[in-house]
């Protein structure tokens, strides 16, 4: 499906790699101006605009929306893809790591989209779209923090969709299945079997791989276009089935 953003401006955060830098470039592809604010905003492959943005400091949230909106004269869209990863049970992460995480992929999204919501208040066709995860709605191993913090992204969703619908700001959320992205590289990469834990994480998913992020880009560009006007307060899953599918074992 194709959307059209002509004239519109979307910031989309941790847009320098993975998921984030594919929803970059599918945004400009249908015609939007993208700003990605990143840690290492050099490296983002598709940006009009590429700003070092902590999402951690506000300092550097409300500057970085501020140049968007300077440089741009508007914006209207708002992508909140920026997070970080956690391993381990509920007992295998100290208090820093939790304050850590919950700080980067909660309180994150707070800030930028406090930050934004002026500006999307003026737009005619504002939409947020939130990066949550199958973690948020599917109890998985070792997976405790990174759960946690997901969770909170589906609720802050709908209270966002709830508080801001009239002021004309849809807000959505996407649910990715486990994705081939650098993280999860990373996470291949430092297991004892690599290729027997690709398989493993390919396995849980219904369709058998996993999800790309491309795949990704393509329902946040759904949840944020205009096209999508009566969709808000929702998580779209993009899982391979893994949340709502009870198959059958293969048979040979």
């Amino acid at each position: 499906m194709n959307h059209d953003f002509t004239g519109l401006v979307a910031i989309v955060t941790g847009g320098a790699s993975g998921i984030g830098a594919a929803i970059a470039r599918r945004l400009r592809h249908d015609g939007a101006r993208v700003a990605v604010f990143d840690l290492q905003p050099d490296a983002a492959p598709e940006a009009d605009l590429a700003v070092a943005v902590d999402v951690a400091d506000d300092t550097s949230v409300r500057a970085g929306v501020d140049r968007v909106a300077a440089e741009f004269g508007r914006i209207d869209i708002l992508v909140n893809n920026a997070g970080i990863g956690a391993q381990g049970t509920v007992e295998a992460n100290a208090d820093d790591e939790w304050h850590r995480v919950l700080d980067v992929n909660v309180v994150g999204m707070a800030r930028v989209s406090r930050a934004a919501l002026p500006h999307l208040r003026r737009s005619p066709a504002a939409a947020i779209v939130n990066t949550s995860s199958i973690a948020a709605t599917a109890g998985l191993p070792e997976r405790a923090l990174y759960s946690a913090s997901k969770g909170a992204v589906a609720a802050l969703t709908r209270a966002m969709a709830a508080d801001h619908l009239r002021e004309g700001i849809r807000v959505n959320a996407v649910n990715p299945g486990t994705a081939d992205t650098p993280w999860v590289g990373r996470l291949l990469d430092s297991a004892p079997d690599p290729a027997a834990e690709r398989a493993a994480l390919e396995a849980r998913q219904p369709h058998g791989r996993l999800v790309s992020a491309d795949e990704v880009a393509d329902a946040v560009a759904y949840l944020a276009s205009p096209a999508a006007a009566s969709t808000t307060g929702i998580a779209l899953a993009v899982d391979g089935g893994m949340q709502e599918l009870r198959l059958r074992p293969a048979t040979t």
